[in-house]
């Protein structure tokens, strides 16, 4: 300080520069103190100075986004189809063209006729409408899918729900709530419109929770990020008597409990065309794996990575743009890890390039089983003799499924990931072992297998019509689908985007 002192009144100009260096500082820092608190101001005003109320449960996410605009226009964002990764991204992808092997595992079920990789939250009714799955309903009362199909793919779900109640809501068909059933999934799916705190809007998860005497309510903030999305991203069931829709959780989440679950109560999705293995069908048990990974079990949520905070001045909120963590790994993975981008997305790929090296292998076997087993019936095989092919393959189909439709499975939870995928193979080949024994009884030493190496050919094999069936979907949409739109817009039921 003597040295400074003595050189200020050598030359005075020292002085009035550190004077206004000082001055230039103090009034940078009051401009970013003022700024915080009027950023504060404004999150601690927003709720008082709402520009519309929302009241009851408001399907329209554009009347949400008058009052939050921020998470609205981040919201939007999710009808982008920009990003591809090294195994899929967010754009539209025909499953079945690349890995044909799915038709025959599929054979006798609605997912061999279509299954795409899944787009945006905004894509929602668009893709359940255009899907083959949903067939070609024209009255109420015609099928072949449940309205229980309905549940994750909008707000207008819980606003139905409370309207007709639950119960009459899943024994409604699909087609009979088409112009009721409009709006992408939003705001009203998490959140509670007065306080916007997230909030369970689907019973299935309160229940499943109920059944294990645990009470949802006490969740925490940083579980409730979490919660929101398992009301939808897990695995579930209906039942048989009025297709209420049931996750199987009442043994555990790992994929051995929840096939218990499914042996006890006798329950089947399908009986395979091909091989007449009373089959399951995973729909998507993400928050199962997911809790079983690394991430969960260190108190991470999935809206961490994949809706990340972002900051504004002194405002802070979610990114609701939901889709993969690798399109922005500096606002995800680079918030706890430190190393380079190229290096955390090299060892996501190391990941899911090992456990799709098995799942490869897995799907062939599979599909090759199922082809010897119908082989084996049409020779004269009788039950009895199949019962143990049958069980076995039951078994490692369920464990493929499992891995094969979480979103993000082997990424979520990568070691039980290949745990599953590994005891799948192997029930598979204990399978062929047991269809040999049963060949062999039946003097087939020799198979020649079908051609199924592409999507066409497999369809062909297990005997669907696809030119007829993709003429009556397209001529559907041209026809019933605008008119559900023409009535909910009508009625005032279709948000504004």
């Amino acid at each position: 300080m003597k040295k400074i002192s003595e050189a200020i009144k050598r030359r005075p100009i020292i002085g009035w520069a550190i004077f206004v260096v000082v001055l230039i500082i103090v009034f940078l820092l009051g401009l970013l103190a003022a700024s915080i608190t009027e950023r504060r101001a404004e999150i601690a005003t927003l709720y008082s100075n709402k520009k519309v109320e929302i009241k009851g449960i408001n399907p329209h996410s554009s009347e949400w986004g008058i009052n939050y605009p921020r998470e609205y226009d981040t919201w939007l964002k999710t009808k982008n189809m920009d990003f591809q990764s090294k195994h899929h991204g967010n754009i539209k992808q025909d499953v079945l063209e690349q890995r044909p092997e799915m038709v025959v595992l599929w054979a006798g079920y609605a997912f061999s006729k279509d299954y795409t990789a899944p787009r945006g939250h905004s894509y929602a009714i668009e893709d359940i409408h255009h899907t083959l799955r949903t067939a070609t309903p024209t009255n109420s009362s015609d099928g072949p899918q449940p309205a229980t199909c309905w549940t994750c793919k909008s707000p207008d779900v819980p606003r139905m729900m409370n309207e007709i109640g639950i119960e009459n809501f899943y024994k409604q068909k699909w087609g009979a709530l088409g112009k009721e059933i409009v709006n992408p999934i939003g705001c009203a799916d998490c959140h509670d419109p007065k306080t916007m705190a997230l909030t369970i809007t689907r019973p299935a998860l309160i229940e499943a929770f109920t059944r294990q005497n645990k009470d949802i309510k006490q969740s925490t903030p940083q579980e409730m990020r979490t919660l929101a999305c398992a009301q939808c991203h897990v695995e579930y069931y209906f039942t048989k008597d009025g297709n209420y829709l049931t996750f199987p959780w009442d043994k555990g989440i790992s994929v051995e409990a929840i096939e218990q679950y499914y042996d006890n109560s006798n329950f089947s999705d399908w009986t395979h065309a091909l091989s007449r293995a009373p089959m399951l069908k995973a729909q998507h048990p993400d928050y199962e794996l997911f809790s079983l990974g690394p991430h969960a079990q260190r108190g991470l949520s999935c809206a961490d990575c994949h809706m990340p905070y972002v900051s504004e001045g002194g405002i802070k909120y979610s990114n609701h743009q939901v889709m993969s963590p690798l399109k922005n790994i500096a606002s995800t993975c680079q918030t706890c890890h430190r190393d380079s981008e190229e290096k955390l997305m090299n060892y996501v790929y190391e990941y899911q390039d090992k456990a799709i090296e098995i799942r490869t292998r897995l799907e062939n076997e599979l599909a090759k089983t199922h082809i010897l087993a119908k082989l084996a019936w049409d020779k004269g095989a009788n039950e009895k003799e199949m019962k143990g092919v049958l069980k076995l393959l039951r078994q490692a189909q369920w464990r493929w499924d499992f891995v094969v439709a979480s979103h993000g499975s082997t990424f979520h939870a990568p070691v039980e990931s290949q745990r599953i995928l590994a005891h799948g193979l192997d029930k598979a080949m204990q399978a062929q072992l047991e269809l040999q024994k049963v060949l062999f009884t039946y003097g087939v030493h020799n198979t020649n297998l079908p051609d199924i190496s592409t999507k066409a050919k497999a369809q062909k094999y297990i005997g669907l019509d696809m030119d007829k069936l993709n003429k009556e979907k397209k001529d559907w949409i041209n026809t019933t689908v605008p008119k559900w739109l023409e009535q909910a817009k009508k009625e005032g039921k279709l948000s504004k985007l």
